[in-house]
């Protein structure tokens, strides 16, 4: 079992998918952590010193070179959606769950954006970032979760594992 969660930044992917694999037992990885670890520097330095489409690239190289073959909840970060290659590999892998949660949500959650490494903030304000992204996280994703405002993170986990039973060819 494999499952993937996407969505924005501060929607609360590491958390929920810290909660959903000790729940299901299963191995958590962050991808944004992955990186952080290859490179020694936060996602905003990679950002600052080689531009977006190196952390975009890095980002689909560690989802290429996962190894999947465990049950494991992936928590990439907010921009794996602009590439292809890693969210079709992640498709064939696993289950996608868009974490969807309204703008303001996000905004609350993300204090500062200029210092949070999001891909493509420099050229986009945070609500272009939240509409571009929005199309592409519904386009790859095998099931929405709603995400609300200050909704308790177990709550949020139910509703994963609720969803997970009702889909018909779930590879859960």
């Amino acid at each position: 079992m494999n499952i993937t969660l996407i969505g924005m930044a501060g929607v609360g992917k590491s958390t929920i998918g810290k909660a959903l694999a000790k729940r299901l037992s299963c191995t958590f990885i962050d991808v944004d952590s992955l990186i952080k670890e290859k490179t020694c520097m936060s996602l905003q330095a990679l950002i600052d010193t080689r531009g977006d489409s190196a952390l975009v690239r890095l980002e689909e190289e560690a989802v290429l070179s996962l190894d999947l073959r465990g049950d494991s909840i992936i928590s990439p970060g907010g921009s794996v959606v602009y590439s292809e290659k890693a969210m079709n590999f992640l498709k064939e892998n696993s289950t996608i769950i868009f974490l969807d949660t309204s703008f303001r949500n996000i905004v609350r959650r993300i204090r500062n954006p200029a210092k949070r490494g999001l891909v493509g903030f420099k050229e986009r304000s945070l609500r272009e970032l939240f509409e571009e992204r929005l199309v592409l996280y519904r386009k790859y994703a095998d099931m929405t979760v709603k995400v609300k405002g200050y909704e308790r993170v177990p709550v949020v986990v139910e509703k994963i594992l609720e969803g997970l039973e009702s889909l018909p060819d779930s590879r859960c």
